[in-house]
């Protein structure tokens, strides 16, 4: 997990916010479309996603993403920020809006309150420590999104975040995600570990302690998946994990380690020399007869 002090510096929205309208909220219903409600679905479920993220999951052109959220973004369905750069500019960074969590509790038959919705916790992220991490976890899953698309017969069939999966396994182990990858019929489950470089090795290798408490109290083993920053860090991991109790494999999330995504051929699981394989075949790693 990422921690540190440095101060963040953000660019926000610089729209002015007035109160609610309640004939904003009544409009909104009828203006929005079953991809804006998905977009809204995942911004609230994953804390935060950016332009590029969106517009790889959802649209088929970033200029028509980007078209579509300034549209959400007047209608106060979502707000926005951009974490700031020393050189450059960032992305715009997209989290749940005061209308948008209002949408998505009538649809739930709840009030915002209920959906634990506040204004100021949903834009807590933007100065949260754990930023870059979470955007980290969410490409992961955009990648996945993009091949997705692009390759018949290839989804994510299950996406859940880390409050998620605190809700239901903290007490033993804190998985950053928990997701499901589906390619030719063949699915895998699995546990995501995004490595920032920012623990140390150790502790990093402790953590399969308690994935192996949760697979005898559940009677379910799931694959641990450690996608980490550089190669250097991979192996000096990887000696470290001389035999895990559950299955485990490692890859390396940058363009020259991984150049077709997580779903790509990036994958070495623990205890093998090579060669690396795509996710889906990982299957066949802990289990030939899958």
């Amino acid at each position: 997990m990422t921690r540190t002090t440095t101060p963040r510096r953000l660019i926000p929205s610089r729209r002015p916010r007035h109160r609610l309208a309640q004939a904003l909220i009544a409009d909104l219903a009828e203006r929005l479309t079953p991809r804006d409600t998905e977009i809204l679905d995942a911004v609230w479920e994953h804390r935060v996603l950016t332009t590029d993220q969106l517009s790889a999951i959802f649209f088929p052109s970033v200029h028509r993403a980007r078209h579509r959220l300034l549209a959400l973004h007047e209608l106060r369905a979502l707000d926005r920020f951009r974490p700031w750069a020393p050189t450059g500019s960032r992305p715009w960074h997209w989290y749940l809006g005061p209308a948008g969590a209002h949408h998505l509790a009538a649809q739930r038959g709840i009030t915002p309150a209920e959906l634990r919705y506040r204004p100021d916790s949903a834009a807590a992220i933007a100065l949260s420590s754990r930023l870059t991490h979470q955007v980290g976890v969410n490409e992961f899953f955009t990648q996945l999104h993009a091949t997705a698309r692009r390759t018949e017969g290839s989804a994510v069939t299950a996406w859940w975040p880390e409050r998620r999966c605190a809700a239901l396994w903290g007490d033993l182990a804190r998985p950053d995600a928990y997701g499901r990858w589906t390619e030719n019929e063949y699915t895998l489950d699995f546990f995501l570990e995004h490595d920032t470089g920012t623990e140390s090795l150790s502790r990093v290798v402790a953590k399969l302690d308690g994935y192996a408490a949760l697979a005898e109290a559940t009677g379910i083993t799931t694959p641990v998946l450690f996608w980490l920053p550089n190669p250097t860090r991979e192996a000096n991991l990887r000696k470290l994990m001389i035999s895990p109790a559950v299955p485990v494999a490692t890859a390396g999330h940058t363009p020259a380690t991984a150049p077709d995504g997580p779903a790509g051929p990036a994958w070495l699981p623990a205890g093998s020399s090579g060669p690396r394989r795509r996710l889906i075949a990982l299957r066949d790693a802990w289990d030939p007869t899958a």
